[in-house]
């Protein structure tokens, strides 16, 4: 199988950072769609990063750096856009019910902290697991493709 085209490391954040801007504005806000970007980023990560080259050690913590990277930016877009309605937490009830956030927990406090939560915190870490799991299946492809080839590890 061939290897993808390896980008600079500047071109490479910066096409991150468009795909994970129109990912988020494809999800009006909620980052459903960036958790997704996490597979096809960590398969370009696992089969970006030679396995057979690396000592195992440097290897995973070439991905975890990687992975850790893109989720700390999808953070820091949901900070930047969920971030200045923290304050609402203290509103009126009435004026949290009709903010449009889904009644996860019945209440409309509840609901919103929770959906915060959410949003902020939960979908960066899925975003990593993701990207995690992306670039097993990209080693295993890499690990298939040699093997294929005739090719020992």
């Amino acid at each position: 199988m061939k290897k993808p085209p390896r980008l600079s490391l500047r071109r490479a954040l910066i096409l991150y950072a468009v795909a994970d801007v129109v990912c988020v504005g494809l999800g009006m806000g909620v980052p459903i769609f960036c958790i997704l970007l996490g597979l096809p980023v960590g398969w370009y990560l696992g089969r970006r990063v030679d396995p057979f080259k690396l000592p195992l050690d440097r290897f995973i913590a070439s991905v975890l750096l990687w992975a850790a990277g893109t989720s700390a930016l999808t953070l820091a877009g949901m900070l930047v856009l969920w971030g200045p309605q923290i304050w609402r937490v203290w509103a009126a009830e009435e004026e949290l019910a009709n903010f449009g956030v889904p009644m996860i927990l019945y209440r409309p406090r509840a609901s919103f902290i929770a959906w915060l939560f959410l949003v902020i915190a939960v979908s960066p870490l899925l975003q990593f697991l993701f990207t995690l799991f992306g670039a097993l299946i990209g080693v295993r492809a890499q690990v298939r493709s040699r093997a294929a080839e005739g090719e020992s590890p």
